[in-house]
C-alpha cells in the first residue's frame, strides 16, 4: 500500500505547478484524500481536501482562490492545481488517505512520500 506524490519542482513567484497523488495497492476512490504541506522549521498543515467522488472539497485559506484539488478514480489519482505561487508556499507537500472527514494529521491512515516545491522570489 503506498500513495506517492509527484510533480513538486523549482517555480518563480505567480507560476504555477501542478502536482499528482496517485495509489499503489490502494483504491483511492474509498477515501477522502488529503494535502499536506511541512516548510522548514513549521508544522506540517492542512491546505485541500477531496471527499470520495470529488464533489466536495475545501481548502486553507492561505491557498484559498489559488489551488485546486481535484481527483480521477479511474486513474487512482488526485491532483493539486497551485496558481499565483508565491514564496511562503515553498515547503514538502504530502498527500494523504482518510477514511472519514478529517482535517487533522491523526485522522490520516495512509501518508505518501512528500514532493518539495520551491518558489523564488
Amino acid at each position: 500500500v503506498q500513495l506517492q506524490a509527484s510533480g513538486g519542482g523549482l517555480v518563480q513567484a505567480g507560476g504555477s505547478l501542478k502536482l499528482s497523488c496517485v495509489g499503489s495497492g490502494l483504491s483511492l476512490g474509498n477515501y477522502y484524500i488529503v494535502w499536506f504541506r511541512q516548510a522548514p522549521g513549521k508544522e506540517r498543515e492542512f491546505i485541500a481536501r477531496i471527499n470520495w467522488i470529488g464533489w466536495s472539497s475545501d481548502y486553507s485559506d492561505s491557498v484559498k482562490g489559488r489551488f485546486t484539488i481535484s481527483r480521477n478514480n479511474a486513474e487512482n489519482a488526485v491532483y493539486l492545481q497551485m496558481n499565483s505561487l508565491k514564496p511562503e508556499d515553498t515547503a514538502v507537500y504530502y498527500c494523504a488517505a482518510s477514511g472519514r472527514a478529517g482535517r487533522s494529521i491523526g485522522d490520516m491512515f495512509y501518508w505518501g512520500k512528500g514532493t518539495q516545491v520551491t518558489v523564488s522570489s
